[in-house]
């Protein structure tokens, strides 16, 4: 039977409405569901050839299933897709270097901060035109950047004479840029790392100066204090412990990582 809309409100602001019992859901049930990008570099990457899925991402969420006793089970998503998977509660928690950004603010909540990046560019070491970020935004250059990622808002909103091409899938931006398609495409720290150190024709351009630093974080969904609060304790356990680090420095993030 329905509840009174009163009450339905008032248990809404103490935390206590529909979905606002994650973590007892999670503890009865004995497992974690976790939404990942498993495409990413350094955060949550799954090896094609042997199925195996590693990062600093894979490491933190398999340190928090320990913390709450329960098993881990992964969702497979992308940025065009976790905050609906979120809000239809597909997975409890996004645990994939999630940007913190105006419009996903307004669909989920976020954890304290635990990385920040800055965004890259990479091309060919072939491609000789491009030396620093001033050579990007000319006219007959080709920007790729991956649908759902907060470099499609930021080049729409930036680009003036360049020519933006939105792809869906990741390995899009290496064949349009590998090939010639495309001069560069646009990521962050981690996934352009990552992309050097395992491609001998990709070139890491950094801008001179800041484009857009951004937050990383956890996200959850909306209406549940508790929950995120439970996140926010395990950010500031990770922070203090050295698992932060260990995990860091394991996927050579460091540089990024937000200690405070």
């Amino acid at each position: 039977m329905p509840l009174p809309r009163a009450l339905s409100l008032m248990l809404l602001a103490l935390g206590m409405g529909a979905g606002a019992q994650t973590l007892d859901e999670i503890q009865s049930r004995g497992t974690l569901k976790v939404c990942i990008w498993p495409d990413y570099f350094g955060i949550s990457w799954r090896n094609p050839h042997t199925g195996i899925i590693q990062g600093l991402d894979i490491d933190l969420s398999q340190a928090l299933a320990r913390d709450l006793g329960v098993r881990l089970e992964y969702v497979d998503t992308d940025f065009s897709h976790v905050l609906d998977d979120l809000e239809g509660h597909r997975c409890q928690l996004a645990m994939m270097a999630m940007g913190i950004t105006p419009e996903r603010t307004g669909r989920v909540n976020f954890s304290q901060p635990y990385l920040r990046s800055d965004v890259y560019a990479i091309t060919t070491h072939a491609n000789r035109s491009i030396q620093g970020w001033n050579d990007i935004d000319k006219p007959g250059r080709v920007v790729v950047v991956l649908k759902g990622t907060l470099m499609e808002p930021l080049m729409q909103r930036t680009l003036q004479h360049a020519t933006l091409r939105i792809v869906t899938r990741p390995q899009e931006r290496e064949r349009e840029v590998e090939s010639g398609r495309a001069d560069v495409f646009i990521a962050d720290y981690p996934y352009g790392k990552r992309l050097l150190m395992n491609s001998d024709w990709a070139r890491l351009i950094a801008p001179e100066r800041e484009v857009q630093l951004t937050d990383y974080a956890y996200a959850v969904p909306k209406g549940d204090p508790r929950w995120l609060q439970r996140i926010n304790q395990f950010v500031w356990q990770i922070k203090r412990d050295g698992r932060l680090v260990q995990a860091a420095r394991a996927h050579d993030l460091l540089p990024i990582m937000v200690r405070e």
